[in-house]
């Protein structure tokens, strides 16, 4: 058995930069006492999420990777021992930003940076006004605990990024979230939507092999644009099996969740359930194209 404790820490965010980073330091001392030596975060851990609406001043919330929030999730990971995967709005260059995962060794030495691939530009969630997509590709990160895929939020709705981190060698597939509902939306509507959210990143789970876990926040957050695009981020955070069995789930409120993976089981899995083995590639060559016409 090849054993990884993990820790996921869901917590809500607000105006002040300061706050949240001693909100997420908190978490990441609180999943140490437990045990946990992989710490999972958030998407964009260090403020509100800004993305509701377009504003260039926006801009001025952007950190380097060597800024003040990086700085603190290295400080907490060489302080606990413990790897940290965490989030950042990254400066770049003067107008070139990135939505970027950081992953930090126990040393506090970054390991490795997976900047968001897949940008979202949907009504409360406009992405592509800040963030420049990814040029990094989906390259698993290595560390002490295994080899990390490390996704963000919208890059969890597809499969193909899934498949290609695990055709990398990633043991475990990583995504930090903030996702929530649209509180005109009928209740309906919001549970199909949470199920759905759910489904998808089990399937990847289940169609790879390996084990996945999810990291959303958690809270009421306001349009500070003066708009109508409030949001209500649902967390749910949760940690499932290379068969898509769910070993832990959050509930809505902050909470650092707490789970225990045996990465020695993908190959049992993957040996009952050999759908690596049985891909056709030799005729997948249309996935590369937008539509079949």
């Amino acid at each position: 058995m090849r054993r990884l404790d993990i820790a996921l820490v869901q917590h809500a965010m607000g105006p002040e930069a300061d706050e949240n980073r001693a909100a997420t330091a908190d978490g990441i001392a609180r999943a140490a006492e437990l045990g946990a030596q992989l710490v999972l975060l958030p998407e964009l851990h260090a403020s509100e999420y800004f993305c509701k609406y377009q504003d260039p001043d926006l801009f001025d919330l952007a950190e380097p990777l060597d800024g003040p929030t990086a700085r603190m999730l290295s400080g907490a990971a060489a302080d606990h021992g413990i790897v940290i995967v965490g989030s950042i709005f990254e400066h770049r260059a003067p107008g070139l930003a990135h939505n970027t995962s950081v992953v930090y060794e126990r040393d506090g030495e970054l390991a490795g940076v997976y900047r968001k691939m897949h940008i979202p530009d949907d009504p409360g969630y406009n992405e592509k006004f800040y963030f420049t997509p990814g040029d990094l590709g989906f390259e698993p990160i290595d560390t002490s605990v295994g080899r990390l895929g490390v996704l963000v939020c919208w890059d969890q709705w597809y499969p193909e990024a899934a498949r290609l981190m695990t055709l990398a060698g990633a043991e475990l597939l990583l995504y930090p979230t903030a996702i929530g509902l649209d509180l005109d939306d009928e209740e309906p509507e919001q549970r199909r939507q949470l199920d759905a959210w759910r489904t998808i990143q089990r399937s990847h789970a289940v169609a790879n092999g390996i084990p996945m876990a999810t990291c959303n926040r958690v809270g009421f957050e306001p349009d500070r644009s003066g708009g109508e695009r409030e949001a209500e981020f649902w967390g749910h955070s949760f940690v499932a099996g290379p068969q898509g069995e769910v070993l832990a789930e959050a509930g809505s409120e902050a909470e650092v969740l707490f789970a225990s993976l045996d990465l020695g089981r993908s190959e049992q899995v993957r040996r009952l359930w050999p759908f690596l083995r049985d891909r056709r590639i030799d005729a997948y060559d249309d996935l590369l194209k937008r539509w079949r016409d």
